[in-house]
């Protein structure tokens, strides 16, 4: 496993949200009442990104169909049209003064 830095823990606050790309992977880190969550950033259902959704009660919405998903495990909360497979979330690792994401080697460049 390797440590992915993301972020510098001085500029984390509440409302904090913003996309990261690792290889393939799209992450998307938010902080809400001083928690920290990192998801997924597309919707499982059709991939619309979800740095525009709603949050709250711990949740996330998809703007585009509506799903929402609990922030701290991923499961899905609600679903509308067709079936919708669980958000992915990762982990929150830190490192010095960086919050991050322990990732299996296979995406050492």
């Amino acid at each position: 496993m390797r440590f992915y830095p993301l972020e510098k823990l001085i500029n984390l606050h509440d409302g904090y949200s913003r996309q990261f790309k690792i290889d393939h992977l799209q992450l998307l880190l938010i902080q809400r009442q001083g928690q920290l969550y990192l998801i997924e950033a597309s919707c499982p259902h059709r991939a619309h990104p979800l740095d525009a959704g709603n949050i709250s009660d711990n949740a996330i919405e998809c703007p585009l169909h509506h799903y929402r998903f609990a922030l701290d495990d991923g499961r899905l909360l609600r679903q509308t049209e067709e079936s919708c497979r669980a958000l992915k979330i990762w982990e929150i690792a830190y490192e010095g003064v960086e919050v991050g994401v322990m990732l299996a080697r296979e995406f050492d460049r």
